[in-house]
């Protein structure tokens, strides 16, 4: 059933979400001891209390996409990368619990002390992007690409939606980390240290700052399909490309079309369109702005008042957004329901189940990445680290 949530300048189209679960199927989707029906009318108290006896011992981040009901709860609100800086400068935090999805809350517990404890209120909350890039698969990648005889010249970068063992496979193999906000400083570096880059796991992100933002060509860029013979390249391909783009995308981001945007500018007289670079390369060429989701959020709050966007990201993002600037017009860039639906995951009977079972000393979910693997994907992210700061987004 399809149902329509409207306002004056903004009609967004909702889809109901499901209910049930497969256990057998899906990790975390049971949780162990009492978890609070979703209609429980004192759920919300039951949060507050909850938050209140934890006090300054617990730390909570809330990513730009969770739902509105366990954003209210969030200490701090951001990105992934920067809300695992900000679980880092809490040392005195000895829980920190991460409401977004898995290799988020990995990344927390790479950069935070041996003394907290990271935890995800539903184990469940993972990441489709991440998913599609696999240790063993980009290993065996690895080993056809010195086939071709282009490992020496290889650098990989891994964006920050990638698992600790992504990202400690890069930084065991010279590479660094990237976020949508410095993607083309992390390749500016990395074709300082070689004449290549194996960009994983997001193909999108990889080519549209290669070829929008660095000048390359489309023919520059060759696909790595992990699910295809020799990986879906020749030897020749391989040798002749400057990026290697991992097979990946964001299920979100990659729903989002040409006819999208051709669509909007037909029903919105004026309207700007601003999208995440996690879009395809035929929307971010037809989009006015791209950039990260700080960039998305930091372009609107400077609108000038009565100007009209249609934004291409998460649709909790946006349906804030609209929200939060009455005096613009911003509405959701398709017209089919976008929500990240692992994210949402995350809802308040879980969060209400994980803080009353800190509160009551049992710590559950907890996320731990293994001493090795932290190793070398907090050498990745250091690297990252030391990249200069250059600009998240642009005019296009």
């Amino acid at each position: 059933m399809t149902v329509t949530q409207t306002s004056p300048q903004n009609p967004l189209p909702l889809l109901l979400l499901g209910k049930g679960a497969d256990p057998a199927s899906e990790r975390g989707v049971e949780c162990p001891g009492d978890l609070p029906a979703a209609s429980d009318p004192d759920l919300v108290d039951r949060a507050r209390r909850a938050r209140d006896a934890l006090g300054d011992r617990a730390f909570l981040l809330g990513h730009h996409y969770q739902r509105d009901e366990v954003i209210q709860f969030a200490d701090v609100t951001g990105d992934s990368f920067k809300l695992a800086r900000d679980a880092a400068a809490r040392p005195d935090a000895e829980y920190i619990i991460f409401c977004g999805v898995h290799f988020m809350a990995e990344s927390a517990d790479i950069l935070t002390g041996d003394h907290q404890q990271v935890v995800l209120p539903d184990l469940a909350a993972g990441c489709s992007m991440a998913d599609m890039a696999k240790l063993v698969q980009v290993e065996d990648a690895w080993a056809r690409l010195a086939e071709a005889g282009v490992t020496s010249t290889t650098v990989p970068i891994t964006y920050m939606n990638s698992s600790a063992d992504i990202k400690s496979f890069v930084g065991r193999n010279g590479g660094a980390v990237c976020t949508s906000s410095n993607a083309q400083r992390a390749l500016e570096w990395a074709f300082e240290q070689g004449e290549k880059v194996l960009f994983l796991p997001d193909q999108h992100l990889g080519r549209n700052t290669a070829v929008l933002q660095m000048g390359m060509s489309l023919d520059d860029c060759v696909l790595i399909d992990p699910h295809k013979p020799d990986f879906g390249v020749t030897d020749e391909q391989l040798r002749a490309a400057r990026m290697l783009l991992w097979r990946g995308h964001c299920s979100v981001h990659g729903r989002f079309t040409a006819d999208s945007v051709a669509d909007v500018r037909d029903r919105v007289p004026g309207v700007n369109v601003l999208v995440h670079p996690e879009c395809k390369h035929e929307v971010v060429t037809r989009a006015d702005y791209i950039g990260s989701t700080e960039y998305i959020i930091k372009t609107i709050a400077d609108a000038p008042s009565g100007t009209a966007w249609a934004v291409g990201t998460e649709l909790n993002l946006v349906k804030r957004l609209a929200e939060r600037h009455p005096d613009k017009n911003v509405v959701f860039l398709d017209r089919n329901v976008c929500f990240c639906s692992t994210m949402n995951r995350i809802d308040l009977p879980h969060l209400v189940w994980a803080m009353e079972s800190l509160a009551e000393g049992r710590v559950v979910n907890r996320i731990e990445v293994d001493d090795d693997t932290a190793h070398w994907a907090r050498v990745a992210l250091d690297r990252m680290l030391a990249l200069p700061a250059i600009s998240a987004g642009s005019k296009s």
